[in-house]
């Protein structure tokens, strides 16, 4: 490889970093946000990244996704199992994609060039931009209701307030405070990040078992929801259930799996990153799930009634003490997830697009104006929407995206890439004008498998629950629609290495 540097014995074996003259110092295809994280810097910890973990999978949405699956007929047990198996299979595209991350440092639209070229790489950095600019809208908006509610219980008065686009005043007020906060924070950049998940992370953990013992004591125990029976029972009801709301909890996380590069290049050592995730993701979404389970089945012995949203429950609390611990509690958890899943990949995917003209804070912007307009109010109106159509959908388009950098990193290169011709026209990533016709020709082919067939189901009203037709989009494709990520993977990987088969190598 040329323009690289062997790092010194204090450095993690296989690192990486570039030398000050390994290309043109004026290359348009970078800037101080692009360039490889010097080997020197890479100071991230497993703690770090279990921390990180724990701050974005302890959120609102997240909490909500058992219950989701149990509205669709599942018991807790049956949802539970789906959530931790979801993420568990979700881990391994992580792990890998990952690892160029200590080894390089190089963030995920610089790892992308390599396999869909220079110019290329804004192709899938621009889709999960767009995915996360909506995630960011979605949970901004969902933070900006729990302030509201909580603020209406101590002050009394706020759902009373004048109305403006059909919601109070107030909670557009508590929705662009919260909007304000989080870009705030981000702006400082990724080492403040780093800082505010790992205080953040412990903080949201307690704010949970908390909750936990709060209604437990009030309930005098968890019976009700515990014991009540699927509705789906284990045969073929259930798998009808099970596969897509499978493949939506993977479609949850399927953004991560994607970008995590952005983050792990700030790591130590293959071994932080490796550690800290196996032991941050897979094992924190299934304990939150099982607490929401857990605290909605004492909220319904306590209230006659399951309330799945913990924002809804602890404003039932009369207790001010109780009301401003729930309001830190969701500031919290809601702005730790937000800003490192939908912020920073984004802010990165921008700059890749336009090296010269926008940098990580300008994309941090840039996200945040593009999530308050795509109307994030209304992408999580019913769990059919935002299982099997938001989360499914995007699952597919993303798991294409992950086999085409699977196979290219680990296959085709076997890990080994030229750090300096990842930045400069005319090298071994230029391909044709930029663009490797190859992968893109793969990601259509996996993209359209892989939602192509996406269609609606018919609610408890009679009525299409969803956007696409009853048969689908493309009536052949429905029946793998249920299985989009693992479809969208599969067949954009055996694609992309039958085309890049006999092509020169790094």
């Amino acid at each position: 490889m040329t323009g690289t540097t062997v790092p010194p014995p204090s450095v993690p074996p296989g690192a990486v970093e570039l030398t000050g003259d390994a290309y043109p110092a004026g290359s348009r295809y970078a800037n101080d946000d692009l360039r490889p994280v010097p080997v020197t810097e890479r100071r991230w910890t497993t703690y770090n990244f279990v921390a990180l973990w724990i701050g974005m999978a302890h959120c609102i949405p997240s909490w909500t996704l058992a219950s989701g699956l149990v509205a669709l007929g599942m018991d807790w047990k049956q949802a539970v199992l789906t959530i931790a198996l979801a993420n568990v299979i979700v881990l391994l595209p992580m792990l890998l994609t990952g690892h160029a991350g200590p080894k390089y440092g190089i963030p995920f639209p610089v790892l992308a060039r390599a396999s869909f070229g220079i110019r290329g790489a804004n192709l899938p950095a621009m889709v999960r931009a767009a995915v996360a600019c909506c995630w960011f809208g979605i949970q901004t908006w969902i933070g900006g209701q729990g302030i509201f509610v909580l603020l209406g219980k101590i002050f009394g008065g706020w759902a009373d307030a004048g109305k403006i686009g059909g919601y109070p005043w107030t909670l557009w007020l508590c929705f662009l405070l919260f909007w304000v906060l989080e870009l705030a924070i981000i702006y400082r950049g990724m080492d403040t990040l780093r800082r505010f998940e790992n205080w953040a992370a412990p903080f949201v953990l307690v704010g949970a078992v908390v909750l936990l013992v709060w209604i437990a004591h009030k309930a005098g125990g968890f019976g009700p929801l515990l014991h009540e029976p699927s509705k789906l029972g284990w045969g073929p009801d259930f798998w009808k259930v099970f596969f897509p709301g499978l493949m939506g909890m993977i479609g949850f996380w399927s953004t991560l799996s994607l970008n995590i590069p952005d983050f792990t290049r700030f790591g130590k050592g293959q071994r932080a990153q490796v550690w800290g995730q196996a032991l941050g993701l897979p094992t924190t979404m299934t304990v939150f799930a099982l607490m929401s389970v857990l605290v909605t089945a004492g909220s319904e012995k306590v209230y006659g009634v399951a309330v799945w949203d913990p924002v809804e429950l602890a404003g039932k609390t009369d207790n001010v003490v109780g009301l401003l611990f729930a309001l830190i509690m969701v500031f919290v958890a809601t702005i730790s997830v937000n800003i490192a899943a939908n912020v920073v990949s984004p802010a990165y995917d921008l700059a890749n697009l336009a090296p010269k003209v926008i940098n990580f804070r300008t994309g941090a912007i840039i996200t945040g104006v593009v999530g308050v307009l795509v109307m994030p109010w209304k992408l999580t109106s019913t769990p059919e929407l935002y299982i099997f159509t938001w989360l499914g959908v995007v699952g597919g388009l993303l798991g294409t995206v992950a086999g085409i950098l699977i196979a290219d990193y680990w296959i085709v290169r076997r890990t080994v890439l030229d750090l300096a011709d990842l930045y400069v026209a005319g090298g071994r990533y230029w391909y044709s004008a930029g663009w490797n016709w190859r992968a893109v020709a793969a990601f259509v082919v996996g993209g359209v498998l892989a939602v192509g067939g996406s269609y609606s189901t018919l609610g408890q009203d009679g009525k299409k629950a969803g956007p696409f037709p009853l048969d689908g989009l493309i009536p052949v494709f429905k029946p793998l629609a249920d299985y989009g990520w693992a479809v969208g993977l599969g067949a954009s990987l055996v694609v992309y290495l039958a085309l890049m088969a006999g092509t020169r190598r790094t």
